[in-house]
């Protein structure tokens, strides 16, 4: 094969959606192609013109307009043009003109109409509209982790093991060690059909009834856990590590309808999956100091990586992480109530930020802060919870998670209060807002109790989602403070590259994707009264909502997917190449899938912030207050 095929061959088989063809027909349209240059400025189509082409960009640039004469696209190198013609009347649809010197691939009309015909991938590629590609690449992913694929179902090893609840504390002792099981459930038999009211473990019997030297005849009652986290039988076991993970539960019982099927333990999935996120929580809970949390914290970018490798989701991997998170503050608070001794008060350890919205990653650093109970008096109690929050910071830092710039943490007093002072912030901010104020508390709206008495932090939700939605003029500051950060795309489409020292040329992905997404996502959440902290699940509440035009929801579910996703994958190569991660990409570094499908999805978030500024009026300029 000539040396000038071969390079056409080889450009073409890097770019959709020549990319899935075979050799043999790689080879045909090679052939068959018609080398053309165009200088800048130059006319390549016209409208209405007959279409004999598909025009494929080898190099330089190419603005597409609307018949009207409105621009519509700029295109790069391995993009094409012109397959609308094709397929339509065979008549030029959209005209196109080269920016600058540009080279193109001519393909023949009857190779494009064999490709059209005869390759689905092709076929698919040029009929469907850039939005509806995005989605197709978000969902093309493959699911070759048997976490992901495997039902819930599989892990049950035996029949639930039951109890009434109406049973002493030596009974299910000996139910437990006759049966050998860890957990029993404990159930309601006083109505026509017995309902699951609680449950038992190995765990309770000794924290709850050994070392306080309860009685035999004790009431199970007294200490079973109500209000149990359960999962369905068909969901996936990714599901159930996950439902762990946020709940922090080592039993969990796997139901069929009303009735459980069975309960499968924290081990089940560990030995299922030996590198899985719950071994590294499992080894967490296991460690006596702050030395040892360190050592393990070392697992977490492998458990990480590993997801990545296996095509786990975004959600999934953030979940994953969240949880990962929220457990090593956990085992912290509690080795500093073991060092400190109990807690004089109640108290709740709140989590803001992505570890609020289960969207945390491996670059991340710490944001949290105390709920004390109303009863906090500050010369008597506060510098226990300073010492608790600076042990917990401290301990933390030495995992990777880096303190906090903007000093969001326990260890600031104003984020250490009593529920009252906390209830008078988020009441101020919403009903008094201004756009400084809320530009630093911001982060406050995605809160989620970790540790403690989580009816704090459950309080602090229903207020937030009774008031907010109640004030336009708080929704119109959080939104205006929303469009500070926009997408990297400049005029025709083309990336805005950072120009920050050591940054330059390059993408921050988090702070010009993920973040302002879900920045304008929270705000949507706020608006429709949802309680939801987490991105795609207040998507799910605001699609139940008339807030967003049709198709709007599962444009920005895509888009945040897909952003995410590139992030994530950016992270995770540069942990295999023993490089520090971070959210800082090279354009020249993405396939030109990724390039293609990163511009659809900016261009989503581009859209839904104009439609942001619309809806909620944002003020702009002397407007602020």
């Amino acid at each position: 094969m000539q040396a000038e095929l071969i390079e056409i061959v080889n450009h073409l088989s890097r770019h959709e959606p020549f990319d899935e063809l075979p050799a043999k027909t790689l080879n045909r349209i090679a052939a068959n192609v018609e080398i053309s240059y165009y200088r800048a400025g130059t006319t390549i189509s016209d409208f209405g013109e007959p279409a004999t082409d598909l025009y494929y960009i080898r190099s330089g640039a190419v603005d597409i307009f609307r018949r009207s004469g409105e621009l519509y696209n700029r295109l790069s190198e391995g993009d094409m043009f012109g397959q609308f013609g094709l397929m339509m009347g065979k008549t030029v649809r959209f005209p196109g003109k080269a920016v600058e010197d540009t080279l193109i691939y001519c393909i023949p009309a009857d190779i494009f109409q064999e490709l059209w015909e005869t390759e689905p991938h092709f076929a698919d590629f040029v009929e469907i509209e850039d939005r509806t590609r995005l989605h197709t690449a978000v969902t093309k992913k493959g699911k070759s982790s048997e976490l992901m694929v495997d039902k819930v179902s599989r892990l049950i090893s035996r029949a639930a093991v039951t109890a009434p609840d109406t049973i002493r504390l030596q009974q299910a002792a000996h139910i437990m060690t006759k049966e050998r099981v860890s957990s029993l459930l404990l159930m309601d038999e006083s109505g026509p059909k017995p309902v699951m009211s609680g449950i038992i473990t190995d765990k309770d019997l000794r924290s709850r009834a050994v070392v306080a030297a309860l009685p035999s005849e004790t009431p199970i009652k007294e200490i079973m856990s109500a209000g149990v986290t359960t999962i369905r039988s068909e969901a996936y076991i990714f599901e159930a590590m996950l439902t762990m993970l946020h709940n922090n539960v080592h039993h969990l019982p796997v139901m069929q309808g009303d009735e459980p099927r069975g309960v499968i333990g924290l081990g089940d999935i560990i030995r299922y999956e030996s590198q899985s996120s719950l071994f590294v929580v499992s080894n967490i809970y296991r460690q006596q100091n702050v030395s040892g949390l360190k050592a393990v914290s070392k697992d977490v970018r492998d458990s990480y990586v590993r997801m990545v490798n296996e095509d786990a989701n975004s959600k999934m991997i953030g979940s994953a992480m969240a949880g990962i998170g929220r457990t090593f503050c956990q085992r912290l608070l509690e080795l500093g109530e073991e060092k400190l001794g109990p807690a004089p008060i109640p108290y709740c350890f709140m989590a803001l930020g992505s570890m609020a919205r289960d969207e945390q990653l491996v670059v991340t650093d710490q944001d949290n802060a105390l709920v004390l109970d109303n009863s906090f008096d500050p010369a008597v109690h506060d510098q226990y919870f300073l010492e608790l929050a600076q042990f917990v910071s401290d301990g933390l830092a030495a995992c990777g998670y880096t303190y906090c710039t903007g000093d969001i943490m326990a260890t600031n007093k104003k984020w250490r209060q009593p529920l009252r002072v906390w209830k008078d912030y988020f009441t101020d901010w919403i009903d008094n807002p201004k756009a400084e104020s809320l530009l630093n508390s911001n982060i406050f709206f995605d809160l989620e109790g970790i540790y403690g008495d989580k009816t704090f932090t459950e309080e602090l939700k229903d207020l937030v989602a009774t008031k907010a939605s109640k004030s336009q003029r708080f929704l119109a500051l959080m939104a205006r403070n929303a469009l500070n950060r926009t997408p990297p795309l400049g005029f025709f489409r083309t990336f805005v590259m950072e120009q920050d020292g050591k940054q330059n040329d390059t993408i921050n992905l988090k702070r010009r994707g993920t973040g302002p997404l879900s920045d304008l996502i929270r705000i949507h959440a706020l608006a429709s009264g949802s309680r939801a902290q987490n991105s795609f699940e207040r998507l799910e509440a605001i699609a139940s909502t008339k807030l967003l035009p049709n198709g709007s929801v599962e444009n920005l579910r895509d888009a945040l997917e897909f952003i995410a996703i590139v992030r994530i994958r950016h992270q995770a190569t540069a942990i295999s190449n023993g490089q520090q991660p971070d959210n800082n990409v090279r354009p020249e570094h993405l396939s030109p899938f990724e390039r293609r499908n990163l511009k659809e999805a900016f261009q989503v978030l581009s859209n839904a912030q104009k439609f942001l500024r619309y809806r909620y009026q944002a003020p702009t300029g002397r407007h602020l207050a």
